[in-house]
Protein backbone atom coordinates (compact mmCIF):
# COMPACT_ATOMS: atom_id res chain seq x y z
CA UNK A 1 0.00 0.00 0.00
CA UNK A 2 2.65 2.49 0.79
CA UNK A 3 4.45 1.75 -2.73
CA UNK A 4 1.09 2.78 -4.62
CA UNK A 5 0.94 5.92 -2.51
CA UNK A 6 4.59 6.54 -3.11
CA UNK A 7 3.54 5.90 -6.79
CA UNK A 8 0.93 8.08 -6.32
CA UNK A 9 2.43 11.25 -5.24
CA UNK A 10 5.36 10.92 -7.63
CA UNK A 11 2.97 11.24 -10.19
CA UNK A 12 0.70 13.86 -9.24
CA UNK A 13 4.34 15.74 -8.52
CA UNK A 14 5.19 15.09 -12.11
CA UNK A 15 2.10 16.17 -13.32
CA UNK A 16 2.47 19.65 -11.09
CA UNK A 17 5.72 19.81 -12.69
CA UNK A 18 5.04 19.45 -16.11
CA UNK A 19 2.28 22.22 -15.86
CA UNK A 20 4.28 24.25 -14.74
CA UNK A 21 6.86 23.94 -17.07
CA UNK A 22 4.41 24.03 -19.74
CA UNK A 23 2.91 27.02 -18.06
CA UNK A 24 6.34 29.14 -17.93
CA UNK A 25 7.31 27.72 -21.71
CA UNK A 26 4.25 29.28 -22.84
CA UNK A 27 5.12 32.57 -21.24
CA UNK A 28 8.35 32.68 -22.87
CA UNK A 29 6.77 32.14 -25.89
CA UNK A 30 5.18 34.94 -25.79
CA UNK A 31 7.80 36.84 -24.49
CA UNK A 32 9.27 35.77 -28.07
CA UNK A 33 6.39 36.74 -29.95
CA UNK A 34 6.52 40.59 -28.64
CA UNK A 35 9.58 40.88 -29.42
CA UNK A 36 8.77 39.66 -32.96
CA UNK A 37 6.32 42.08 -33.19
CA UNK A 38 8.23 44.64 -31.90
CA UNK A 39 11.21 44.54 -34.20
CA UNK A 40 8.72 44.25 -36.87
CA UNK A 41 7.07 47.39 -36.43
CA UNK A 42 10.59 48.94 -35.79
CA UNK A 43 11.29 47.61 -39.67
CA UNK A 44 7.92 47.75 -41.28
CA UNK A 45 5.97 50.86 -39.71
CA UNK A 46 5.04 53.70 -41.86
CA UNK A 47 6.69 56.00 -39.99
CA UNK A 48 10.23 55.74 -37.30
CA UNK A 49 8.74 55.34 -34.00
CA UNK A 50 10.87 55.73 -30.47
CA UNK A 51 10.98 52.00 -28.98
CA UNK A 52 11.44 53.29 -26.00
CA UNK A 53 7.67 54.74 -25.74
CA UNK A 54 6.23 51.76 -27.62
CA UNK A 55 7.45 49.59 -24.40
CA UNK A 56 6.35 52.05 -22.25
CA UNK A 57 2.76 52.20 -23.58
CA UNK A 58 2.54 48.15 -23.90
CA UNK A 59 3.21 47.95 -19.96
CA UNK A 60 0.91 50.90 -19.66
CA UNK A 61 -1.66 49.06 -22.06
CA UNK A 62 -1.03 45.69 -19.85
CA UNK A 63 -1.85 47.61 -16.38
CA UNK A 64 -5.12 48.92 -18.31
CA UNK A 65 -6.35 46.12 -19.20
CA UNK A 66 -6.47 45.45 -15.68
CA UNK A 67 -9.18 47.53 -14.67
CA UNK A 68 -9.25 51.43 -14.86
CA UNK A 69 -7.22 52.80 -11.83
CA UNK A 70 -3.72 50.62 -12.77
CA UNK A 71 -1.36 52.63 -15.06
CA UNK A 72 2.77 52.50 -15.01
CA UNK A 73 4.19 56.20 -14.23
CA UNK A 74 7.76 57.14 -16.10
CA UNK A 75 10.30 57.79 -13.92
CA UNK A 76 9.64 61.59 -15.01
CA UNK A 77 5.94 61.20 -14.33
CA UNK A 78 6.75 59.13 -10.89
CA UNK A 79 9.04 61.81 -9.97
CA UNK A 80 6.41 64.93 -10.47
CA UNK A 81 4.11 63.08 -8.34
CA UNK A 82 6.50 62.75 -5.32
CA UNK A 83 7.55 66.91 -5.88
CA UNK A 84 5.99 69.25 -4.90
CA UNK A 85 5.35 71.80 -7.96
CA UNK A 86 5.88 74.89 -5.39
CA UNK A 87 3.54 77.01 -8.12
CA UNK A 88 5.68 76.48 -11.20
CA UNK A 89 3.09 74.30 -12.64
CA UNK A 90 -0.40 74.35 -12.20
CA UNK A 91 -3.77 71.92 -12.50
CA UNK A 92 -7.37 72.35 -13.89
CA UNK A 93 -8.54 70.66 -10.21
CA UNK A 94 -10.25 67.40 -11.56
CA UNK A 95 -10.08 63.50 -10.58
CA UNK A 96 -9.98 61.31 -13.84
CA UNK A 97 -9.98 57.92 -14.44
CA UNK A 98 -9.30 56.14 -18.10
CA UNK A 99 -12.71 54.46 -19.42
CA UNK A 100 -12.81 52.98 -22.64
CA UNK A 101 -10.01 54.81 -24.28
CA UNK A 102 -10.97 58.22 -23.18
CA UNK A 103 -10.52 60.00 -19.73
CA UNK A 104 -13.41 60.08 -17.71
CA UNK A 105 -14.22 62.82 -15.20
CA UNK A 106 -14.31 61.20 -11.52
CA UNK A 107 -14.59 64.21 -9.62
CA UNK A 108 -13.99 68.39 -9.63
CA UNK A 109 -12.66 69.82 -6.45
CA UNK A 110 -14.41 72.68 -5.41
CA UNK A 111 -13.29 76.22 -5.88
CA UNK A 112 -11.03 75.01 -8.56
CA UNK A 113 -11.10 76.46 -12.45
CA UNK A 114 -12.56 73.30 -13.61
CA UNK A 115 -15.24 73.40 -10.87
CA UNK A 116 -15.73 77.18 -11.72
CA UNK A 117 -15.93 76.65 -15.72
CA UNK A 118 -18.74 73.73 -15.25
CA UNK A 119 -17.04 70.74 -15.39
CA UNK A 120 -18.90 67.93 -13.86
CA UNK A 121 -18.70 64.09 -12.79
CA UNK A 122 -19.12 61.81 -15.48
CA UNK A 123 -17.93 64.23 -18.45
CA UNK A 124 -15.95 62.16 -21.00
CA UNK A 125 -12.60 64.41 -21.59
CA UNK A 126 -12.48 63.76 -25.71
CA UNK A 127 -9.80 66.32 -26.94
CA UNK A 128 -7.15 68.36 -25.13
CA UNK A 129 -6.47 71.29 -26.69
CA UNK A 130 -6.89 69.90 -30.61
CA UNK A 131 -5.50 66.56 -29.77
CA UNK A 132 -7.79 63.07 -29.12
CA UNK A 133 -7.50 61.40 -26.10
CA UNK A 134 -8.72 58.52 -27.53
CA UNK A 135 -5.26 56.17 -28.17
CA UNK A 136 -3.60 58.27 -25.14
CA UNK A 137 -2.59 56.78 -22.41
CA UNK A 138 -3.97 58.52 -18.80
CA UNK A 139 -0.42 59.69 -18.21
CA UNK A 140 -0.34 61.11 -21.03
CA UNK A 141 -3.69 62.92 -20.87
CA UNK A 142 -2.54 64.33 -17.53
CA UNK A 143 0.35 65.75 -18.71
CA UNK A 144 -1.08 67.55 -21.90
CA UNK A 145 -3.44 69.14 -19.01
CA UNK A 146 -0.57 70.22 -16.89
CA UNK A 147 1.58 73.70 -17.42
CA UNK A 148 1.96 76.84 -16.46
CA UNK A 149 -0.17 78.92 -14.03
CA UNK A 150 -1.80 81.20 -15.73
CA UNK A 151 -1.93 79.58 -19.27
CA UNK A 152 -5.35 78.41 -20.47
CA UNK A 153 -6.26 75.16 -22.24
CA UNK A 154 -9.10 73.93 -24.23
CA UNK A 155 -11.13 70.84 -23.16
CA UNK A 156 -14.01 68.93 -25.04
CA UNK A 157 -16.21 67.10 -23.65
CA UNK A 158 -18.91 64.96 -23.99
CA UNK A 159 -21.79 64.29 -21.71
CA UNK A 160 -24.50 61.94 -20.83
CA UNK A 161 -27.70 63.57 -22.21
CA UNK A 162 -26.32 66.15 -24.38
CA UNK A 163 -25.95 65.79 -27.79
CA UNK A 164 -23.71 68.55 -29.26
CA UNK A 165 -20.30 68.36 -27.39
CA UNK A 166 -19.03 71.01 -24.84
CA UNK A 167 -15.93 73.12 -24.86
CA UNK A 168 -14.51 74.50 -22.06
CA UNK A 169 -11.92 76.84 -22.34
CA UNK A 170 -10.02 77.01 -18.83
CA UNK A 171 -7.23 78.76 -16.88
CA UNK A 172 -4.90 76.60 -14.87
CA UNK A 173 -4.08 77.84 -11.35
CA UNK A 174 -2.04 76.38 -8.08
CA UNK A 175 -4.77 73.91 -6.65
CA UNK A 176 -4.91 74.42 -3.29
CA UNK A 177 -7.35 72.19 -1.24
CA UNK A 178 -9.07 72.82 1.42
CA UNK A 179 -10.70 69.79 2.45
CA UNK A 180 -13.04 70.55 5.62
CA UNK A 181 -15.74 73.50 5.52
CA UNK A 182 -18.16 74.21 8.11
CA UNK A 183 -21.09 76.32 8.73
CA UNK A 184 -24.50 77.00 10.75
CA UNK A 185 -27.45 76.56 8.53
CA UNK A 186 -31.36 77.50 9.75
CA UNK A 187 -30.05 77.96 13.63
CA UNK A 188 -29.53 74.68 14.26
CA UNK A 189 -27.96 72.11 11.31
CA UNK A 190 -24.42 71.61 11.51
CA UNK A 191 -22.86 71.97 8.23
CA UNK A 192 -19.86 70.23 7.15
CA UNK A 193 -18.52 69.82 3.72
CA UNK A 194 -15.82 67.23 3.31
CA UNK A 195 -13.90 67.93 -0.35
CA UNK A 196 -10.92 65.21 0.22
CA UNK A 197 -9.54 62.80 2.44
CA UNK A 198 -5.95 63.44 3.23
CA UNK A 199 -3.66 63.41 6.23
CA UNK A 200 -5.97 66.19 8.13
CA UNK A 201 -9.12 65.64 7.09
CA UNK A 202 -9.99 63.61 10.17
CA UNK A 203 -8.42 66.38 12.74
CA UNK A 204 -9.95 69.23 10.59
CA UNK A 205 -13.57 67.53 10.87
CA UNK A 206 -13.41 66.98 14.98
CA UNK A 207 -12.44 70.67 15.48
CA UNK A 208 -14.97 71.20 13.39
CA UNK A 209 -17.79 69.43 15.45
CA UNK A 210 -16.56 70.42 18.93
CA UNK A 211 -16.66 73.79 17.33
CA UNK A 212 -20.62 73.59 16.46
CA UNK A 213 -21.33 71.16 19.49
CA UNK A 214 -20.59 74.36 21.59
CA UNK A 215 -23.73 75.92 20.29
CA UNK A 216 -27.23 74.53 22.12
CA UNK A 217 -29.48 75.04 19.50
CA UNK A 218 -27.97 72.39 16.97
CA UNK A 219 -30.37 69.61 16.78
CA UNK A 220 -28.53 67.26 13.65
CA UNK A 221 -25.77 67.54 10.88
CA UNK A 222 -25.23 67.30 7.29
CA UNK A 223 -22.10 65.70 5.82
CA UNK A 224 -21.61 66.98 2.49
CA UNK A 225 -19.79 64.07 0.33
CA UNK A 226 -20.31 65.36 -2.83
CA UNK A 227 -17.80 65.91 -5.79
CA UNK A 228 -15.54 64.36 -3.10
CA UNK A 229 -13.12 61.74 -4.77
CA UNK A 230 -12.13 59.92 -2.16
CA UNK A 231 -8.37 59.74 -0.83
CA UNK A 232 -6.63 57.97 2.00
CA UNK A 233 -8.36 54.52 3.67
CA UNK A 234 -7.23 55.60 7.29
CA UNK A 235 -9.17 59.10 7.03
CA UNK A 236 -12.50 57.15 5.92
CA UNK A 237 -12.21 54.91 8.54
CA UNK A 238 -11.15 57.86 10.94
CA UNK A 239 -14.07 59.60 9.71
CA UNK A 240 -16.70 57.10 9.67
CA UNK A 241 -15.91 56.41 13.21
CA UNK A 242 -16.63 59.61 14.51
CA UNK A 243 -20.65 58.53 14.26
CA UNK A 244 -20.30 55.55 14.69
CA UNK A 245 -20.57 53.87 18.05
CA UNK A 246 -19.56 50.25 17.67
CA UNK A 247 -19.53 47.95 14.67
CA UNK A 248 -17.78 46.80 11.60
CA UNK A 249 -16.46 50.61 9.10
CA UNK A 250 -14.89 48.67 6.16
CA UNK A 251 -13.07 44.86 5.28
CA UNK A 252 -10.49 45.00 2.46
CA UNK A 253 -10.21 41.60 0.62
CA UNK A 254 -7.23 40.76 -1.02
CA UNK A 255 -5.85 37.97 -3.22
CA UNK A 256 -3.01 37.28 -0.29
CA UNK A 257 -4.50 36.26 2.45
CA UNK A 258 -2.64 38.62 5.06
CA UNK A 259 -4.10 41.94 3.43
CA UNK A 260 -7.51 40.57 4.22
CA UNK A 261 -8.53 43.10 6.98
CA UNK A 262 -11.63 44.73 9.04
CA UNK A 263 -11.97 47.90 10.51
CA UNK A 264 -14.05 48.59 13.43
CA UNK A 265 -15.47 51.71 14.93
CA UNK A 266 -14.72 52.71 18.81
CA UNK A 267 -17.15 53.34 21.26
CA UNK A 268 -18.13 57.45 20.79
CA UNK A 269 -20.34 59.03 18.54
CA UNK A 270 -18.89 62.94 18.25
CA UNK A 271 -22.36 64.33 17.56
CA UNK A 272 -23.96 62.39 20.37
CA UNK A 273 -26.69 60.68 18.38
CA UNK A 274 -27.90 63.75 16.19
CA UNK A 275 -29.59 63.25 13.21
CA UNK A 276 -27.29 62.57 10.35
CA UNK A 277 -27.84 63.31 6.87
CA UNK A 278 -25.01 62.57 4.31
CA UNK A 279 -25.22 63.67 0.71
CA UNK A 280 -23.58 62.02 -1.90
CA UNK A 281 -23.64 62.56 -6.00
CA UNK A 282 -21.88 60.62 -8.53
CA UNK A 283 -18.60 62.38 -8.03
CA UNK A 284 -19.11 60.95 -4.51
CA UNK A 285 -15.99 57.90 -4.83
CA UNK A 286 -13.89 55.55 -2.76
CA UNK A 287 -13.17 56.71 0.58
CA UNK A 288 -16.64 58.78 0.33
CA UNK A 289 -18.35 55.66 -0.58
CA UNK A 290 -16.69 53.73 2.55
CA UNK A 291 -17.58 56.62 4.40
CA UNK A 292 -21.72 57.04 3.09
CA UNK A 293 -21.76 52.93 2.87
CA UNK A 294 -21.01 51.97 6.51
CA UNK A 295 -23.04 55.03 8.00
CA UNK A 296 -26.12 53.86 6.02
CA UNK A 297 -25.38 49.60 6.75
CA UNK A 298 -25.40 50.78 10.51
CA UNK A 299 -28.75 52.94 9.55
CA UNK A 300 -26.89 55.80 11.66
CA UNK A 301 -27.44 58.42 8.62
CA UNK A 302 -30.08 58.78 6.16
CA UNK A 303 -28.05 59.20 2.67
CA UNK A 304 -29.74 61.38 0.11
CA UNK A 305 -28.64 62.71 -3.63
CA UNK A 306 -27.57 60.39 -6.28
CA UNK A 307 -25.81 57.34 -6.53
CA UNK A 308 -22.00 57.14 -6.05
CA UNK A 309 -19.81 56.37 -8.84
CA UNK A 310 -18.32 52.71 -7.83
CA UNK A 311 -14.72 52.57 -7.21
CA UNK A 312 -14.48 50.10 -4.16
CA UNK A 313 -10.48 49.30 -5.09
CA UNK A 314 -7.38 50.20 -2.72
CA UNK A 315 -4.51 50.92 -5.07
CA UNK A 316 -0.62 50.87 -4.11
CA UNK A 317 2.01 52.97 -5.57
CA UNK A 318 4.76 50.56 -6.80
CA UNK A 319 8.58 51.94 -7.54
CA UNK A 320 10.35 49.98 -9.97
CA UNK A 321 14.26 49.86 -11.09
CA UNK A 322 14.35 52.68 -13.63
CA UNK A 323 12.95 55.24 -10.72
CA UNK A 324 9.02 54.71 -12.38
CA UNK A 325 6.03 52.91 -10.75
CA UNK A 326 3.01 51.36 -11.05
CA UNK A 327 -0.37 52.16 -9.42
CA UNK A 328 -1.49 48.57 -9.15
CA UNK A 329 -4.83 47.50 -8.03
CA UNK A 330 -4.36 45.19 -4.63
CA UNK A 331 -7.28 44.51 -3.02
CA UNK A 332 -11.27 45.58 -2.94
CA UNK A 333 -13.59 47.42 -0.27
CA UNK A 334 -16.30 45.55 0.93
CA UNK A 335 -19.05 47.07 3.17
CA UNK A 336 -20.50 46.09 7.13
CA UNK A 337 -23.16 44.37 4.85
CA UNK A 338 -20.70 42.26 2.72
CA UNK A 339 -21.39 44.60 -0.47
CA UNK A 340 -18.50 45.30 -2.91
CA UNK A 341 -19.09 49.08 -3.84
CA UNK A 342 -16.76 48.75 -7.29
CA UNK A 343 -18.84 49.55 -9.98
CA UNK A 344 -22.17 49.62 -7.99
CA UNK A 345 -21.60 52.63 -5.70
CA UNK A 346 -23.88 53.62 -2.69
CA UNK A 347 -27.80 54.19 -3.45
CA UNK A 348 -28.83 56.59 -1.86
CA UNK A 349 -31.99 56.52 1.17
CA UNK A 350 -33.82 58.93 -0.72
CA UNK A 351 -33.04 60.25 -4.60
CA UNK A 352 -32.74 64.18 -5.17
CA UNK A 353 -31.22 65.25 -8.85
CA UNK A 354 -28.76 67.91 -8.51
CA UNK A 355 -30.38 71.54 -9.80
CA UNK A 356 -28.48 74.61 -10.71
CA UNK A 357 -24.94 75.82 -9.63
CA UNK A 358 -23.93 73.29 -6.23
CA UNK A 359 -22.66 72.95 -3.31
CA UNK A 360 -22.74 76.90 -2.25
CA UNK A 361 -23.34 77.01 1.45
CA UNK A 362 -26.99 78.39 1.77
CA UNK A 363 -27.70 78.56 -1.34
CA UNK A 364 -31.33 78.83 -2.73
CA UNK A 365 -30.63 76.96 -6.13
CA UNK A 366 -28.91 73.55 -3.93
CA UNK A 367 -31.86 71.31 -4.79
CA UNK A 368 -29.91 68.71 -2.60
CA UNK A 369 -28.92 70.31 0.29
CA UNK A 370 -32.24 72.10 0.50
CA UNK A 371 -33.85 68.79 0.47
CA UNK A 372 -31.81 67.80 3.05
CA UNK A 373 -32.38 70.81 5.58
CA UNK A 374 -36.66 71.04 4.78
CA UNK A 375 -36.29 67.18 5.88
CA UNK A 376 -34.19 68.00 9.44
CA UNK A 377 -36.91 71.00 9.68
CA UNK A 378 -39.68 68.80 9.21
Amino acid sequence: MKFFLKIFYLFNYLLIANYCISAEGDIYKKIDLFGEVLEKINKEYVDEIDQSESMDSAINGLLQSLDPYSAYMSPEIFNEMQTETSGEFGGLGIEVSMESGVVKVISPIDDTPASRAGIKAGDYIVKIKDIQVQGKTLSEAVDLMRGPVGSSIELTIRRIGVKKALTFNITREVIEVQSVKADLLEDNIGYIRLTSFNENSSDQIEDKIKDLEKNQNIKSYILDLRNNPGGLLSQAIKISDFFLDNGEIVSTKSRKASENRKMFAKKGDLIKGKTLVVLINYGSASASEIVAGALKDHKRAIILGENSYGKGSVQSIIPLKNKGAIRLTVAKYYLPSGKSISEVGVKPDIEIDEEGEKFRIKTETDNQLNYAIKLLNG
